[in-house]
């Protein structure tokens, strides 16, 4: 039977183009101008932070208004709620890091704030919560010590798994930036934690494709392993040029062939979670084309879903078994060439 996924995003993949050497280049879009974007470009579901659903600073009674304002947003626009990652990156309190922060009060900040994420999530409806550890790692190595640094990032996931039992915990992991180095790299590494913790079926990944460029690996290849061991929870497509920062391409531009391979790995595996996109339009990008890269994102996937689709697995099979590589490569790319 042919599958159907289902496609997420951020708001924050609709942006004004600024970056470090300059300022914006397009007018910012209001929240739920960008929330009315998604049905439009053929997207299900939103990728959300904490702020994002109200602010950081908010009570608790004005916290549960909020979000039921969101909520009902989101289901009269006919969309859901993927998951809530709390943004433990930009506060005062979180520039040493959250979890991994030298100071006693900075870490109970982060934990703080992490367990309201937990609150938001229910209040909207989703069980998943992803962690980006942005800042847990360190400028020079003698900062921190790296031996505590992954003891106290499991404990802060041992304490939201113990705050509700219903959530999954998805760690999204990058090599480098903000932070020189970061702890826990590679999705490899928060696998390692995941059956460290209290509860090993609560503990999963979300991988980026740019993320696992920047360590020098292949998505496909972390994508594989994940799905080998049923932690594949969420993915995060977009493309890289090369090892440098984290460049949120639209996925496939880069490389063709190494977006099919990804996309061959989810079909082969029956993976059913959310295809999520972390893509930004370039800076030069005109106000009237600043959803293009969403859109043109979507058509890659789907158009190399047909592609992996059309793959005869036996032919694959007849030429593993000879060892004809060589012609096994011509087969690939010359699907990839519209043969």
């Amino acid at each position: 039977m042919t599958r159907n996924y289902r496609f997420t995003f951020g708001p924050w993949n609709i942006g004004t183009g600024s970056d470090p050497f300059g300022p914006p280049v397009r007018p910012d879009l209001p929240f739920a101008v960008k929330l009315r974007e998604y049905k439009k470009l053929g997207f299900d579901g939103v990728q959300l932070h904490d702020d994002d659903v109200c602010p950081a600073d908010w009570n608790v009674e004005q916290t549960r208004r909020g979000c039921a304002e969101l909520k009902k947003i989101l289901v009269d626009e006919g969309l859901f709620a993927e998951f809530v990652a709390p943004r433990l990156w930009e506060h005062a309190q979180t520039i040493d890091g959250g979890y991994t922060a030298n100071s006693e009060a900075d870490r109970r900040y982060a934990l703080d704030r992490s367990k309201r994420a937990v609150d938001i999530a229910n209040m909207i409806g989703t069980r998943d919560i992803v962690l980006w550890l942005a800042r847990e790692g360190t400028y020079i190595r003698e900062a921190k010590c790296p031996i505590e640094a992954p003891r106290r990032i499991l404990d802060a996931v041992n304490m939201l798994l113990a705050y509700d039992k219903n959530i999954r915990i998805l760690g999204e992991m990058k090599p480098n930036e903000p932070m020189d180095q970061a702890y826990l790299p590679t999705p490899g590494h928060f696998l390692a934690l995941c059956y460290k913790s209290a509860d090993p079926k609560r503990c999963g990944v979300l991988i980026e494709s740019a993320h696992s460029i920047l360590a020098g690996l292949d998505p496909s290849d972390d994508i594989a392993y994940a799905l080998f061991h049923e932690k594949l929870w969420s993915v995060h497509l977009n493309d890289q040029n090369g090892l440098k920062y984290d460049q949120d391409k639209s996925f496939g531009s880069v490389d063709l062939r190494r977006a099919f391979n990804t996309v061959w790995v989810l079909e082969r595996a029956k993976y059913g979670g959310c295809i999520g996109l972390d893509v930004k339009a370039m800076r030069t990008t005109k106000p009237e084309h600043q959803v293009k890269h969403l859109a043109n994102s979507r058509a890659i996937f789907l158009r190399l879903v047909e592609v992996a689709r059309s793959i005869d697995s036996s032919k694959v099979e007849r030429l593993r078994a000879e060892r004809d590589y060589e012609s096994l490569e011509l087969y690939i790319v010359e699907k990839l060439m519209g043969k």
